[in-house]
């Protein structure tokens, strides 16, 4: 048999409607061309799908068989329209979001939190981009927004500026360097290094200081969430390099102080990467501006 969608359109209007003439009215079609489309799906079928002579019209016992294909298959093809119209109109799709940025699991929360109640039909899921290499999965439509602080030229990818931080030296209250204005690289000799479980190439302080200045601390321990580095920082367990704001969110304790990493200080910048014909989509406009509104928030701590 060779069936069609307005098969079984026809089998269920027909069956809720009672008659042939209020189902066509309802399918936008006339009675005779309704007539002659169930003729041929009952030549195909080779059995009568209605019981003629009653009143309502009835389905028989093998019409009663595709009314329950219909009632399965067309909430289905409806759920699908649906979704596809939501993809043309931007208000569904999917948001697969790479951070290499560790730090920024703290920032991106809250901004998640508020983007799903104005847009709950997009699929939002993260992955931590510092296990495999984002921007490649980013072209492969793997992911489709990277959280990231080293713009490339890659064609077909599209960075947009979120917002700029300040790496910054931390250490307990009575730590030596606490007396320093501020960090130099030379000052990490011999210092217990505290740092996110990432590649060091990744982290602020190694490709932006001691990688360039050639300077290799005295030790590091990798610890995962920033209020154990807090923690460890202000019990003099060690030295810690992390982004003004995260210093400012958390507030862990007054028992360390903050430095800037050398006389000028470093700043850095954190971008949205995503792939060009995606940039102007509604819901991924929505959560730029979300991010933007919320590093504000951040900076003004």
């Amino acid at each position: 048999m060779h069936i069609e969608f307005r098969h079984l359109r026809t089998i269920k209007a027909i069956h809720e409607l009672g008659g042939l003439a209020r189902a066509a009215d309802q399918l936008n079609i006339t009675q005779s061309a309704l007539s002659h489309q169930i003729k041929g799906l009952e030549d195909q079928a080779g059995v009568e799908l209605f019981v003629r002579r009653s009143k309502p019209m009835k389905l028989s016992a093998a019409g009663m068989r595709l009314l329950r294909l219909a009632e399965q298959v067309l909430p289905q093809v409806e759920a699908l329209q649906a979704e596809f119209d939501g993809l043309r109109a931007g208000s569904s799709g999917r948001m697969h979001i790479a951070i290499e940025c560790h730090a920024c699991f703290e920032w991106l929360f809250p901004v998640l939190e508020g983007f799903r109640k104005s847009w709950p039909d997009v699929d939002v899921d993260i992955r931590p981009g510092l296990a495999f290499d984002a921007l490649p999965a980013l072209q492969k439509e793997e992911v489709d927004l990277v959280v990231s602080s080293d713009p490339e030229e890659i064609p077909g990818v599209t960075f947009t500026e979120l917002f700029d931080y300040k790496p910054v030296f931390v250490a307990a209250s009575s730590h030596p360097l606490a007396a320093k204005p501020y960090i130099e690289a030379e000052d990490f000799r011999g210092q217990t290094l505290i740092t996110y479980p990432v590649d060091r190439a990744r982290l602020d302080i190694f490709n932006q200081l001691l990688i360039p200045a050639k300077v290799e601390p005295g030790s590091i321990r990798q610890v995962e969430l920033t209020a154990v580095i807090l923690l460890l920082v202000a019990s003099n367990r060690g030295v810690a390099v992390l982004p003004d704001w995260v210093v400012r969110e958390v507030k862990y304790s007054s028992d360390y102080i903050t430095r800037p990493l050398t006389k000028k200080g470093i700043t850095r910048r954190l971008y949205a990467a995503t792939r060009s014909e995606d940039v102007e989509k509604p819901f991924m406009r929505e959560l730029i501006r979300l991010a933007k509104v919320e590093a504000q928030k951040l900076q003004s701590l």
